[in-house]
């Protein structure tokens, strides 16, 4: 079962953050070091990159090449940002990865989770990454439950995924490659490559 929560499962070429035997949730408390390990600028910004002059870095930050955030974005602590990504409108992410490619439309929160390439995160989608009870996160995978450790965690996206306006990915839930999430709908849980979600669960 481990072998498919690694990250080669859900991200190609995926960076030297992950550890082969990791869960691919495992790299989310490690940001924080790997971003001071590769940049001791507070805040790196690839060539190219365009940020429109009310957004807002926090930092520590890497932003990749060619990307642009939009008006009011809010990057807050802990971001690592490939390259070509789009970040929109009143969008707020926090200690995660965003990968190349990817576009994140506008009015999204995303936090303490991992996207992959050339994923689009439609206007409104969360990720979050807090429960109600405030209970360490688990991993919902059939009929067992994997202990994660981590009071905030959101999601993991695998690469050219869409999720759709409005939806909420739920603290914990696991997508793989190319999955579909309808508008307006509740994920919560492991799905693999090629899913559709259509209802909320």
């Amino acid at each position: 079962m481990k072998k498919k929560l690694l990250a080669a499962n859900f991200f190609e070429g995926a960076t030297e953050l992950f550890d082969e035997d990791d869960f691919v949730w495992q790299a989310i408390p490690k940001l924080a070091d790997f971003i001071k390990s590769k940049s001791q600028k507070k805040v790196s910004i690839g060539k190219g990159t365009i940020i429109h002059p009310s957004a807002e870095i926090i930092g520590p930050a890497i932003i990749g090449k060619n990307c642009t955030l939009g008006p009011h974005a809010y990057l807050r602590e802990n971001c690592l940002i490939g390259d070509n990504v789009h970040i929109g409108h009143s969008v707020e992410i926090k200690n995660s990865i965003i990968m190349d490619g990817t576009a994140v439309a506008h009015l999204n929160y995303i936090g303490d989770s991992i996207v992959g390439k050339n994923v689009n995160i439609s206007g409104g989608a969360m990720l979050a990454n807090l429960r109600l009870d405030r209970r360490p996160v688990s991993i919902k995978m059939g009929s067992r439950k994997i202990e994660t450790g981590l009071e905030k965690f959101g999601a993991i996206v695998g690469d050219d995924s869409f999720i759709g306006v409005n939806a909420v990915l739920n603290p914990g839930t696991i997508l793989g490659k190319r999955a579909k999430v309808y508008p307006l709908v509740s994920v919560r849980g492991v799905y693999g490559d090629d899913s559709t979600i259509k209802i909320s669960k």
